[in-house]
């Protein structure tokens, strides 16, 4: 039995889709990355999603360390795997 139970998350940033602040528009992404129809982010540079990521959690008043563990976290999103 796993230690916890794993929920549907967004395919971009991670975000479980019960913290989802917003209405999403997509089963794969959060309110964050897709709106009106396309990603938020349509480039393919991790390091900036990351740092797009970060800068937004902070603006939102999450712990900078917690901010830094989730953006870091990003790299093994479906959506930046090689």
């Amino acid at each position: 039995m796993p230690f916890f139970k794993e929920s549907p998350a967004c395919e971009s940033c991670l975000m479980p889709f019960d913290k989802d602040p917003g209405t999403r528009e997509s089963d794969r992404y959060c309110s964050l990355c897709f709106r009106d129809g396309k990603l938020c982010y349509e480039g393919s540079d991790l390091k900036e999603f990351q740092s797009a990521a970060y800068e937004g959690m902070l603006a939102r008043g999450m712990n900078k360390y917690l901010a830094m563990f989730y953006a870091w976290m990003i790299r093994f999103a479906p959506r930046w795997k090689k």
